[in-house]
């Protein structure tokens, strides 16, 4: 079921992007990078996180530096009526990142980051045992360009802003 659109402003887009850099700042910090009284901040946070846009505040992580070298994107069909059930199973694995539904020729993608071959092979092979999964495809990631949370636009939405960029 989806849920509905939130409504935000720019001041909420502001606190959003500042949190996305660094999820550690205190109110005070926060309503002096954002232009704003800390109460208003308080009150802005606490809505934004009872509607449900923020929904929880985290660290970024290099997993190369701490021996996850190894990245797998596969694709999974699965047996109509079972998705839910077989993403769950999935998803319960400690190495697995995130697991999405998508159209096409497969029902989801799942990402998993691996500190070796045999970890990775010894997922694949689970993942391929599974009831319901008809088929995979796997593929090695050889290096990440670029992996982080997109900023808000500030002023326009994002329609606009790729309106004005022509």
């Amino acid at each position: 079921m989806k849920q509905a659109a939130v409504e935000i402003d720019d001041v909420d887009k502001k606190i959003i992007n500042n949190l996305i850099d660094d999820a550690r700042l205190s109110y005070r910090k926060l309503s002096s990078k954002v232009g704003v009284a800390v109460a208003t901040v308080m009150h802005r946070v606490n809505k934004l996180e009872k509607a449900g846009v923020i929904v929880k505040y985290t660290i970024g992580v290099k997993y190369s530096l701490i021996g996850y070298d190894m990245q797998i994107i596969m694709d999974v069909r699965i047996a109509k009526g079972r998705l839910s059930e077989v993403e769950d199973k999935i998803a319960k694995h400690p190495n697995v990142f995130a697991v999405y539904d998508n159209t096409g020729p497969f029902d989801a993608t799942i990402i998993a980051k691996f500190k070796d071959r045999r970890s990775a092979d010894a997922f694949i092979k689970k993942v391929q045992t599974y009831d319901f999964v008809e088929r995979t495809e796997t593929k090695l990631l050889l290096s990440t360009v670029t992996e982080h949370m997109i900023k808000l636009p500030i002023g326009q939405d994002s329609v606009t802003s790729r309106t004005k960029a022509q």
